[in-house]
């Protein structure tokens, strides 16, 4: 499992309890209209793209840092 697969279960865990307090908490109608803002913001449109996008720059600029490809956790020499 990739970081942003484990990023992303531990955001939707936490995305899945407070639906169901706010599901809980709400009318019917405010739960919607709730949910659909909340999950415009933590879902696939919002949060879950912008780590993605966090990681997939990260992991550019680790790959950039090391200057060298790698294979098999060893430096290969340019020639």
């Amino acid at each position: 499992m990739m970081l942003l697969d484990h990023l992303l279960e531990a955001v939707n865990a936490r995305k899945n309890r407070a639906l169901l307090v706010a599901e809980a908490s709400l009318s019917e109608s405010q739960f919607r209209a709730f949910r659909r803002l909340f999950l415009d913001e933590f879902g696939r449109n919002g949060l879950e793209t912008e780590l993605a996008r966090i990681v997939a720059e990260d992991q550019k600029r680790k790959g950039a840092e090391l200057g060298r490809p790698i294979h098999a956790g060893k430096e290969v020499p340019h020639d």
